[in-house]
């Protein structure tokens, strides 16, 4: 599989970025319990579901993790795709590209449907300012099992969902030598 290429900033744009009035927490962890971290950028946004079925990473319980000595410290951002849920997002990654997260590595945004079919166009928008500030957006669809709080057997996981997965395995191990 070729991994995407990143369509925005891959490192932090400190003095260009001016970081959100109220960020995620930071915090720091002892070492790095897995091959990334998902960050949910606000409550709801997915981070158990994807943790179960994108298996690899670690809940970040919603703070910036940070490894001791500032080690790289992969990191995706998890949100909805309601305008609360972009809007989130896009204080997060401002947060990060502010300089604001000493050895946060931001691998991407994960954006999870929030209903079935396509967002009005007033969302659609916002979502493609948002990605612009974030390396690569990963979109995961409406998925009926979710909503009925099911994990489904790995052969009825939506095909972007299996993309993701090899994806952030590569990317990861890309990364893992940082």
């Amino acid at each position: 599989m070729t991994l995407a290429q990143a369509t925005g900033p891959e490192a932090p744009q400190p003095g260009a970025v001016r970081p959100p009035a109220a960020g995620l927490p930071v915090v720091q962890h002892p070492h790095r319990a897995a091959g990334w971290y998902w960050l949910g950028c606000h409550g709801g946004a997915g981070v158990s579901m994807l943790g179960v079925t994108v298996p690899g990473g670690a809940d970040a319980q919603r703070a910036w993790p940070v490894l001791p000595g500032a080690s790289p410290c992969p990191v995706v951002l998890v949100a909805r795709g309601s305008f609360h849920g972009l809007a989130a997002a896009q204080s997060a990654a401002r947060q990060w590209a502010s300089g604001s997260v000493p050895g946060a590595v931001l691998l991407g945004l994960v954006v999870v449907a929030d209903a079935p079919g396509r967002p009005p166009r007033a969302l659609r928008d916002l979502h493609r300012l948002v990605s612009g500030g974030v390396p690569r957006v990963w979109d995961v669809p409406w998925w009926e099992a979710w909503r009925c709080g099911s994990e489904s057997a790995a052969d009825s996981i939506p095909r972007p969902l299996m993309a993701l997965r090899a994806e952030l395995s590569q990317l990861t191990g890309e990364r893992a030598n940082v």
